[in-house]
């Protein structure tokens, strides 16, 4: 394992019965990093949380912290502290109680256990909140209780299994800013569990994308958006319009509505000469003094600051753009062109 990595994770493999869960995986994650662990149902993300935790035995690999092999240690003999879904609050407790419950089970006396519960609720924003019942919070006054019993023992990595999840999306939105804000100023290391995108870009610094069990890129998460190493990665980071084209090392030229069209573009260094070029959706933009692809719009949804379109260009092809301008309407006929280079492009 690299001297510079906080934890690491290396050759990490479960079975279950005939299902390959998580296959050979290796992940290293530095001091102070948040790194997201992201992926769809059954893609093998939170096997691999518990496999960290110690709660899963892997079948293969192993888990180091701080350069010592950790992989056969119990979950306690760990040390990390541990956000789960569902919170896992005590309700028969007090809010301190709940905080303290760590302190307790290492045997810290209880002057020391109820100042630094205390300590730990105000460094979630919940300064005071000691004595008040469980039943009396709200939704992200419950998810900020168990960060700060997560944090009060004062773990090395800090893992956090889809914390977010529970939330309405407004809640969820103001919760996930003060998860990160909070994080960054204590300057944990934290390995953070999600299938959402933007939690994951909201929160981590770097996005470990999984699918069946493997990893298919880690990057920043405008990495992973801007140059993504497949076309699998590419679906799952974002919206886009994938179009045949080929690269020569520096352009790309697809062929839409009878033209051929070179566009600067960046690829993975695998890649041969056959592509998809990856269109995203805020690369694209509407024109209305000539040039671009003429089309048809075929639909029209409504995202807030913007609008997002459906421009039908060729029988084959129908390319999805966003657009500050309201006044375009379905069956309008407009043309549409590629306002920022390079684009992406992945294997065909």
């Amino acid at each position: 394992m690299t001297g510079a990595a906080r934890l690491s994770l290396d050759k990490l493999t479960r079975r279950f019965s005939e299902k390959l869960a998580v296959d050979a995986l290796s992940l290293e994650i530095a001091s102070g990093e948040l790194v997201a662990l992201m992926g769809a149902s059954g893609s093998g993300k939170t096997t691999t949380l518990r496999m960290v935790a110690g709660y899963e035995p892997p079948d293969s690999g192993r888990v180091w912290l701080e350069g010592k092999d950790i992989t056969t240690r119990a979950p306690r003999d760990r040390g990390f502290g541990m956000v789960f879904q569902h919170y896992a609050l005590f309700p028969h407790m007090t809010v301190g109680q709940n905080v303290a419950f760590g302190l307790e089970a290492r045997g810290v006396s209880k002057s020391e256990r109820s100042a630094r519960a205390a300590a730990a609720l105000a460094n979630v924003g919940l300064e005071g909140a000691s004595p008040r019942a469980i039943q009396s919070l709200s939704g992200g006054e419950q998810q900020r209780v168990a960060l700060a019993r997560a944090l009060v023992i004062e773990p090395p990595v800090l893992l956090l299994d889809e914390p977010l999840s529970n939330l309405d999306p407004n809640l969820r939105r103001s919760t996930r800013n003060e998860l990160r804000a909070t994080l960054r100023r204590l300057h944990l290391t934290a390995l953070f569990v999600t299938h959402d995108q933007e939690d994951a870009f909201a929160v981590a610094d770097r996005v470990a994308l999984m699918q069946n069990g493997r990893l298919l890129q880690v990057g920043a998460p405008e990495e992973l958006h801007d140059n993504p190493v497949s076309r699998a990665v590419a679906e799952f980071i974002g919206r886009a319009t994938f179009v045949p084209g080929e690269y020569d090392g520096q352009k790309v030229v697809v062929h839409i509505a009878g033209a051929a069209t070179a566009l600067a573009a960046r690829a993975p260094a695998t890649v041969g000469a056959d592509v998809l070029a990856v269109l995203r959706p805020d690369a694209l933009a509407f024109v209305k003094d000539g040039g671009g692809w003429a089309g048809v719009v075929t639909d029209r949804r409504f995202a807030g600051a913007q609008l997002v379109y459906r421009v039908r260009v060729d029988e084959r092809t129908e390319i999805e753009l966003q657009s500050t301008d309201r006044n375009v309407r379905e069956g309008d006929r407009m043309s549409v062109r590629v306002v920022r280079e390079p684009v992406p492009v992945v294997a065909a």
